[in-house]
């Protein structure tokens, strides 16, 4: 054993006594850092089983070898190819996506990539770019910092892959689209999002991964996928923290 090797653990065994790992969720102690205790890790729905394949939402029934898509992206083709989520928006998991997005809890993105990365390998190419769905300036300013951007960051560490976080841009604050319709979200997006036009020549015949937080109808995503597209991009993918279902 070497000596800078056990001088490295006497130095992580005094941060652990000083602050020593706790649950994400709750704060109670903990064996390891970013994890969560029992009880919040069962009421935390991670996203397992038979999925659609297009947007990661949980589908009744087993795989039979061909695509399985849910009814609701069956009847609204969307612009992206494939698409996964962690987590069901509900419990544990709307708690710590909240708690990322308005309660000032950066930290939360680094495990939370983590999951999502475990989740979206099977998306993964080699070459791809990241891109995080964009923030409007007046909201990042407020909020100061874009969640979505965070993940997307955190997610290239644990990939490898290139992420570009201002790839695209939020060109129109749109309203808060919480308790619309997916019509509503799809008409409050139009020509919202656009690419940054020095960042076009990046995304012309690459895959590309679009990261966000959540997804309810995939208005956003779509939006973001669409002007991807339009500039030059090859098979583009989705994959976000949290998937809203209609039961949730």
């Amino acid at each position: 054993m070497s000596r800078k090797y056990r001088i490295r653990q006497r130095i992580q065994t005094a941060v652990e006594m000083i602050y020593p790992p706790r649950c994400l969720a709750c704060g109670v102690l903990t064996e390891s850092d970013f994890g969560l205790c029992g009880p919040c890790w069962r009421d935390t729905p991670f996203i397992g089983g038979t999925v659609c394949e297009c947007c990661g939402v949980p589908v009744p029934g087993a795989r039979d070898g061909h695509r399985i898509e849910c009814d609701d992206c069956l009847r609204t083709p969307r612009s992206w190819q494939d698409g996964r989520a962690a987590l069901l928006y509900q419990g544990g998991a709307k708690a710590l996506v909240l708690a990322l997005k308005h309660g000032d809890r950066p930290e939360l993105a680094r495990p939370a990539a983590r999951w999502m990365a475990q989740t979206g390998r099977v998306l993964m190419r080699p070459n791809m770019l990241i891109a995080p769905v964009p923030l409007h300036w007046t909201r990042l300013i407020r909020r100061r910092y874009n969640q979505s951007a965070l993940l997307a960051q955190h997610l290239g560490r644990e990939t490898g892959l290139t992420v570009c976080p201002d790839l695209l841009v939020r060109i129109v604050r749109t309203p808060v689209l919480e308790g619309k319709t997916a019509v509503e979200r799809s008409i409050a997006l139009a020509n919202a999002v656009s690419v940054h036009r020095s960042r076009e020549g990046l995304l012309r015949g690459r895959d590309i991964l679009l990261v966000d937080d959540v997804m309810t109808s995939g208005a956003t995503l779509e939006a973001c996928a669409r002007v991807c597209r339009a500039s030059g991009a090859n098979h583009i993918f989705v994959l976000v923290l949290a998937r809203v279902a209609k039961d949730a």
